[in-house]
């Protein structure tokens, strides 16, 4: 790689919704781009909440009724509706709520607290990675990463061999239409999950990153701690391990190193999105 590489635009919120608070935002498994807003004047423990997708360029919303997430993560479901986890779990009250495509709940259900990363798949099946207040705690979060349904119907989790370390947080998870990947903290290894079954572990050399993209045998690690907070470190799986290749740092668009920031990972793809929530960057390792 010959200079360091840097992302580019791949959706912004439009300036009509600027005035709204943005809870929670997404890009899903069609690499649709989603924002959960509510409006800043209204308040409360339940609330109407509207869904910006873009799509193509294209605007659409969906309203959401009686949303009662306080910590909410939103995704996408292939049938047109959304689900919206609270990230921390109340007592007596439904964790996921599951909304049509009309916007109106369907179901609800538990997950266990402490939810890191919530990524639907193409299926409609809820991928759901813990951070380390509930793993340890909590004995529906215990094993770190599970796959529901979306009706609450628990399809897989993950069971922790000894060479892999203990799952204490999950800091990146990717879910695409074939594989799903996941890089927990303690001893930061990549697990591999395809269609659903037991993980597959390699051993990795970085610590801390929070973006892993696969395609093929190319894999690239994004992130890591303090000054490494833009890291790139591009690799070659082996049937053990990642092979390093090269390391750099990932820029934003404008040249700019990275500040405060969350990603989505989908396959090859990363998506980033800079503090203020209004847009989304891409960078794609295929």
């Amino acid at each position: 790689m010959t200079a360091e590489p840097r992302l580019t635009p791949y959706a912004r919120l439009p300036l009509a919704y600027h005035g709204r608070d943005v809870l929670h935002s997404t890009v899903d498994a069609f690499g649709r781009a989603h924002w959960l807003l509510r409006d800043s004047a209204r308040r409360g423990d339940v609330y109407d909440a509207l869904v910006l997708t873009i799509e193509d360029g294209r605007n659409r919303t969906t309203r959401l009724r009686s949303v009662h997430a306080r910590f909410p993560r939103v995704d996408a479901l292939p049938d047109g509706g959304f689900v919206v986890a609270d990230a921390r779990r109340q007592d007596g009250v439904d964790q996921v709520q599951v909304f049509d495509s009309s916007g109106h709940p369907s179901c609800a259900f538990d997950v266990g607290d402490a939810i890191e990363h919530l990524l639907t798949d193409e299926t409609g099946d809820l991928w759901v990675g813990h951070f380390d207040e509930g793993v340890g705690s909590d004995p529906l979060c215990d094993p770190g990463l599970r796959c529901w349904s979306s009706v609450g119907e628990s399809l897989w989790q993950y069971h922790q061999p000894p060479e892999a370390g203990w799952f204490l947080d999950c800091y990146a998870l990717n879910v695409d239409r074939r594989c799903t990947w996941a890089y927990p903290y303690t001893d930061f290894p990549l697990l591999e999950v395809r269609n659903r079954r037991r993980a597959r572990i390699r051993t990795t050399p970085v610590r801390g990153a929070k973006g892993v993209m696969v395609h093929g045998p190319r894999v690239a690690l994004y992130g890591g701690y303090a000054d490494d907070h833009d890291r790139l470190l591009l690799g070659t799986l082996t049937e053990s391990a990642i092979e390093p290749v090269e390391e750099t740092r990932l820029l934003r668009a404008d040249g700019a190193r990275s500040g405060r920031r969350r990603v989505v990972c989908r396959g090859p793809r990363l998506y980033v999105q800079e503090e203020n929530a209004a847009e989304w960057t891409l960078f794609d390792i295929s």
